[in-house]
């Protein structure tokens, strides 16, 4: 099957993520014809019958412009102070363009702990979905107002990737200041060529993108891609792009080979393991054996305690933590049935001896397959 063909027409529900790369010029200033040129194509996809969110930075940016700031501020308080009176600003600005086109749009502020609970994460998910059956447009950004560095998204591109994995999204779109993926760096290399299409993200195109992000964004290459493994892990198509030329992402719905485009995974994660991959912190981890390591990759078993070397941090039954290799290697993310003490007594040892152990039988497994996802 020819990828246009997979991609498909039928792209119905659509996230759009805009960089402050992009939308702050290289005064500094916010790029109010590049917001009116994209809040158009948005409109025209809304006027075909699809549903559209728009994630969004440029918050802090729209602040320290409004302020005279000469410089990015280098603090949490400092930076928040610059969301506060930007967030309002950005708002603004969109309420205008829309309305332009009597479009309505709805403010939606998120954080990490709202990804972490999963009651919260259900939540937001029937917010947005109601919002889009009312015929709204949601505009989403992480609330840097509040948010402090443990519980920052760090980039919008894996919060545009966590909410279009949210809402079942078709199509992740996320415009920057690059064409795509390319085999090296454009900026220093001449010889790098665009990647059209891409079936499977791998380390080595991972280690390939770099960090590096832009004067006025926090992301990079890094976490584009990163963005892209959550959203097809969902089954959401994803394309990054630049989004320069008029009609983009007109073009990039109808399929046409625009950026570069990745393509779902056959069988995509369930809601709830999308949670525990991409979501959810990790409050500690587990180091397991050999053995483990291999009866949880290549045999989809669960985890016991024979397997377990020792564990890292402080946590409760019921909490997020990461299994890892004795060399410090992360292969998977689970939810626990015992505290990081029990399992330090019970380690390396059966579960027919857990009883012995701790004073009382609990589960056999110390996280159940059904509670573990492979990353």
């Amino acid at each position: 099957m020819k990828n246009n063909e997979r991609f498909g027409l039928n792209m119905k529900r659509i996230v759009v993520k805009i960089g402050s790369s992009s939308l702050i010029d290289k005064e500094g200033k916010f790029n109010r014809k590049y917001a009116e040129k994209i809040v158009k194509e948005l409109v025209d996809l809304y006027n075909q019958g699809k549903e559209v969110i728009l994630v969004t930075s440029g918050a802090i940016s729209a602040g320290i412009n409004k302020l005279n700031l000469r410089e990015q501020p280098q603090t949490i308080p400092a930076k928040q102070a610059a969301a506060a009176v930007g967030q309002s600003q950005l708002m603004h600005i969109y309420e205008e363009l829309f309305g332009v086109y009597h479009c309505t749009v709805a403010q939606v502020l998120l954080t990490r702990d709202d990804m972490t609970e999963r009651s919260r994460y259900l939540n937001i998910r029937n917010t947005l979905l109601t919002l889009l059956n009312y015929k709204v447009v949601p505009i989403v950004n992480e609330n840097d107002t509040v948010a402090v560095e443990e519980i920052k998204f760090g980039d919008n591109d894996n919060l545009s990737a966590l909410v279009a994995s949210k809402v079942e999204a078709d199509l992740l779109v996320i415009l920057s200041d690059v064409a795509g993926l390319y085999t090296g760096d454009p900026r220093h290399d001449g010889e790098a060529k665009l990647i059209e299409t891409v079936e499977e993200i791998t380390p080595q195109m991972e280690n390939r993108a770099g960090k590096e992000g832009t004067k006025y964004g926090t992301g990079g290459m890094r976490t584009k891609l990163q963005a892209a493994k959550i959203a097809t892990s969902a089954g959401v198509v994803t394309v990054i792009t630049d989004g320069v030329k008029d009609g983009m992402l007109l073009r990039i719905v109808k399929g046409e080979a625009i950026g570069t485009k990745f393509f779902p995974k056959v069988t995509k994660i369930s809601g709830r393991k999308r949670w525990i991959a991409f979501a959810a912190k990790a409050s500690g981890a587990i180091i397991i054996d050999e053995g483990a390591s291999v009866a949880i990759i290549e045999g989809g078993k669960s985890l016991l305690p024979s397997g377990i070397l020792g564990v890292e941090g402080k946590f409760a039954t019921g909490d997020m933590v990461v299994i890892k290799t004795k060399d410090k290697k992360e292969i998977a993310k689970g939810l626990v049935s015992y505290t990081s003490d029990e399992i330090s007594k019970i380690k390396g040892s059966k579960s027919i001896q857990i009883e012995e152990l701790l004073g009382y039988r609990g589960y056999d497994e110390v996280i159940h397959r059904d509670n573990l996802v492979i990353l």
